[in-house]
């Protein structure tokens, strides 16, 4: 695989793997609708550290993780070092041999150029291949984005949406780029779906400093803390219960082929 313009991406892997491991746990009944068979040629992109690619491999497939953040890679390999891991971006990836299948779990919605992240996956599957993927939908997080917006704002901050790094799309919107680029569209759906938040109390601080940094750029670590405390605050009553943070997750959920 060749890897084109890769940016730079500090993720803390540990802080990954040990404090938000529903990101793979959750998706693991996506793998059903992959249905992996033996000997297909299928890609993990976005694979994180690796759990879910090790268990694509479980099916007799071969399997190839990418990811845009070299720590996360590192950690992948250090798990599964009999599997094949990649630093490489969405938006620009080729691979050396035409794929059965790419596979995609809580990672294109930090993708704010879909339409490039789509033609490189059409690109590289195979004529009938299939693209299975999970991302944040419409809505997710929303009460945890408003609570940031305010935060922000009330600490000198103008145009905090300008900071933000994800892109949620509607159904609709999704599939019509995917059409445009060739694929036929064989389900979706965009559901709730509310996560507890692992490290009780500190849930939801852990959850800011690991997908929400964005919004820390630029902040002195005393601003940081005021943040995370205004978030905190706003969203006492509906996202803490029973000594937990919940995240308010919306999940759109796509199966398409790649038309022959």
């Amino acid at each position: 695989m060749t890897n084109l313009g890769t940016a730079k991406n500090f993720w803390d892997a540990t802080l990954y793997q040990d404090k938000h491991s529903f990101v793979w746990q959750y998706g693991e009944d996506l793998l059903q609708l992959l249905n992996p068979q033996p000997g297909e040629f299928i890609l993990d992109l976005g694979c994180g550290t690796g759990q879910l690619t090790e268990k694509i491999a479980q099916s007799g497939a071969e399997v190839l993780g990418t990811d845009n953040a070299a720590t996360m890679i590192e950690k992948a390999r250090q798990n599964y070092p009999h599997l094949h891991f990649d630093v490489a971006d969405a938006r620009n990836f080729r691979v050396d041999k035409p794929l059965d299948a790419v596979f995609s779990n809580a990672m294109l919605h930090w993708v704010k150029e879909p339409e490039a992240a789509i033609a490189s996956i059409h690109q590289a599957l195979k004529s009938g291949g299939r693209f299975v993927a999970e991302f944040g939908g419409k809505g997710n997080i929303k009460y945890i984005l408003e609570a940031l917006y305010n935060a922000l704002e009330t600490l000198g901050i103008h145009n905090p949406q300008a900071l933000n790094p994800w892109y949620f799309p509607s159904i609709g919107e999704y599939v019509n780029i995917l059409e445009k680029q060739g694929f036929d569209v064989t389900y979706a759906a965009l559901f709730n779906r509310p996560t507890t938040l692992a490290e009780g109390e500190f849930g939801m601080a852990n959850w800011i400093q690991m997908f929400a940094s964005a919004f820390l750029v630029g902040l002195t670590p005393d601003q940081q803390v005021q943040l995370i405390r205004k978030v905190e605050a706003t969203l006492q009553d509906k996202l803490y219960h029973q000594e937990s943070w919940t995240a308010d997750y919306r999940r759109i959920r796509i199966v398409s082929i790649k038309a022959q």
